[in-house]
């Protein structure tokens, strides 16, 4: 019987993902008779530290994985449970993705105080988000909105919309579902208004590239449809080396080929734009090879000067 400790943050958000996967671990090691027990370690990182500056002022990159890693390569945890979008493009040598499960909803969600849609919302409206990329999308669909940070968790944002003097906030759906709190979102944003950040929806189970139980235990519960569409998207991440901390998203859906099940086909688009919304650049393409896909469409969007914006917004 193997103990198998679970590193994760300490946000209710984080306990509640990591305690849904770990359930889900759970059943499938009964199921094909592997013979394990879990146990939930909590730690914090630095964006749980830094609450009042933007993160995009933060700096840096794995804000939200960084001290998990060293958990999982100094031996003290042996899977961690991330959100996919908080994952930086390149690992830390020794580490791997063990399982990508099947994904939430992917897209952003409104809450608000009484109108029940971005069109709704009425001229200047006070907005919350502390993303440059959700900033970014809704000046450009609404440049008459004003924008300001709100960080924390879940929870806190909720009470800062009901308690502050904002009119709306944007979360991602993910999360609230996940929390059972479903009827607080007024609107989901299209993609074609609000393009999710890399892997929004999607989980990221990280283990040790050694270990060979985790491997085995993780391979069960990968969701390959999933697993594919974050991988077109983390290529397009990766090409633009872009993180939370910039005005950029992707999102990719993938469908049956020509040639059945056996030969799917992605759908990948992403965006740059700048934070004051004036410049959107996008892109979409559709193809089979998931990092040759990322690499196009930002290759594309790099022809139209997307590496420039990035590298002001960075500046």
């Amino acid at each position: 019987m193997r103990t198998i400790i679970v590193g994760t943050r300490q946000s209710a958000l984080a306990l509640t993902q990591t305690g849904q996967a770990v359930e889900k671990l759970q059943q499938l090691a009964d199921s094909f008779g592997i013979e394990c027990r879990f146990e939930i370690k909590k730690i914090v990182t630095k964006g749980d530290r830094i609450l009042d500056v933007t993160l995009s002022k933060v700096g840096g990159k794995g804000l939200f994985v960084k001290e998990i890693e060293q958990a999982l390569l100094d031996g003290d945890i042996d899977m961690a449970v991330h959100s996919m979008k908080d994952m930086p493009f390149e690992l830390p040598e020794g580490l791997i993705v063990g399982a990508v499960p099947e994904r939430e909803d992917p897209r952003d969600a409104l809450i608000t105080r009484g109108p029940r849609s971005l069109d709704e919302l009425p001229q200047g409206a006070l907005v919350g988000t502390s993303s440059l990329r959700r900033a970014s999308q809704l000046q450009h669909a609404r440049p008459d909105l004003r924008i300001e940070s709100v960080r924390g968790n879940i929870d806190s944002r909720l009470r800062k919309l009901d308690e502050d003097n904002f009119d709306a906030i944007l979360l991602a759906s993910a999360g609230i579902h996940r929390m059972g709190w479903q009827d607080r979102i007024s609107a989901y944003l299209p993609p074609e208004v609000c393009l999710p950040a890399v892997g929004q929806g999607a989980l990221c189970i990280e283990c040790r590239a050694d270990d060979s139980f985790m491997l085995e235990l993780l391979g069960k519960f990968q969701h390959e449809p999933t697993a594919l569409a974050v991988r077109a998207e983390r290529a397009f991440l990766g090409r633009l080396n872009g993180g939370c901390q910039v005005p950029l998203g992707a999102y990719a859906s993938v469908s049956e080929g020509s040639s059945g099940p056996d030969a799917p086909l992605l759908t990948l688009t992403g965006m740059v734009g700048t934070p004051d919304g004036k410049t959107m650049l996008k892109e979409t393409a559709t193809g089979s090879d998931p990092e040759a896909l990322g690499l196009l469409i930002a290759d594309k969007l790099i022809a139209q000067g997307a590496d420039r914006i990035l590298a002001d917004v960075r500046e």
